[in-house]
């Protein structure tokens, strides 16, 4: 019979008042199911973890993340050939700089549970990263506009990595199947639109709501070092790297994959809103939601 390491001789610092703790005193390079275990349980609790001086190899890198779950190295970023096919690089000379509010993957029906990085390089100012407690975003919201969301669902879209053509829908609210928790789940990067409703509408609200996660009182912010590894949880946080820095800022990261989202109560029984009649001008505001509905009923 195996056992979950004991946390307690671990230094586990708390670095916002929303979400985030800094460990000291673990090794990442020999990962292990109970050593899994005792990060999951973390996780939970504070929803980012980073490490750092872990200067983790990447046999170790995937080998931790496959103690989570299933991989993929990234469904639309070319690769190295050379790279592990379970894990991905970005460099920012390469364009590898997530510089708006997301998710991991939400363009995916199931998509991305956890993400867990390793800073290889970074420049000795700027290239932080926030992150935001989607928990404290949809509790802070009023009753009146908690009850809207809760009925409604997104659509989101992998565009800003040039595949428009890769759609899902998922519930604005989504329950976190560890802590039962609701989330607010749409975000600037991946979310398009909401479905049930007619498209000014739905650009109106989802500004609201993808601004209001940013709101500095949900945020916690990282200084990198080189050797810092990062594990969050993408089902009850977004991420945004600041870019204001020069240099090169490499990063390693895997994701698992294999979420179920499920929506955190009755979503309402309305028709997804598509412009009924002749085309008209307005109608291109429409054709995404069309074509992601028209291909659902064929599968």
């Amino acid at each position: 019979m195996t056992t979950t390491p004991d946390p307690r001789p671990w230094q586990i610092k708390r670095l916002a008042a929303a979400l985030g703790a800094e460990i000291q005193g673990v090794d990442l390079n020999h990962p292990s199911q109970e050593l899994a275990d005792a990060l999951e349980a973390l996780l939970l609790e504070h929803q980012v973890l980073f490490f750092p001086n872990q200067h983790i190899s990447v046999d170790a890198h995937v080998a931790l993340g496959e103690f989570f779950g299933p991989l993929e190295g990234h469904p639309n970023i070319k690769q190295n050939p050379d790279q592990h096919p379970k894990l991905f690089r970005l460099e920012a000379s390469r364009g590898g700089i997530a510089d708006e509010w997301h998710s991991d993957i939400t363009f995916q029906a199931q998509p991305s549970k956890l993400s867990i990085l390793h800073m290889v390089t970074c420049p000795p100012v700027g290239g932080d990263t926030m992150w935001s407690n989607l928990y404290l975003a949809f509790e802070a919201l009023s009753q009146p506009m908690q009850d809207l969301c809760l009925k409604l669902t997104a659509l989101h879209d992998a565009h800003p990595h040039n595949h428009p053509e890769q759609t899902s829908i998922h519930p604005v609210v989504r329950r976190h199947p560890d802590t039962g928790r609701a989330a607010l789940y749409v975000n600037e990067h991946f979310t398009r639109r909401l479905v049930e409703m007619n498209a000014s509408e739905s650009a109106a609200l989802l500004s609201y709501l993808t601004q209001w996660v940013a709101s500095p009182k949900f945020t916690v912010r990282y200084s990198w070092t080189p050797g810092t590894v990062c594990i969050w949880d993408n089902r009850c946080t977004q991420h945004f790297v600041i870019n204001d820095f020069e240099g090169e800022r490499v990063i390693e990261r895997i994701t698992v994959m294999g979420d179920d989202v499920q929506a955190a109560g009755n979503v309402a029984s309305y028709e997804p809103y598509v412009r009924q009649g002749p085309l008209s001008a307005t109608s291109r505001h429409d054709r995404q939601l069309h074509f992601h509905l028209q291909s659902a009923s064929t599968r």
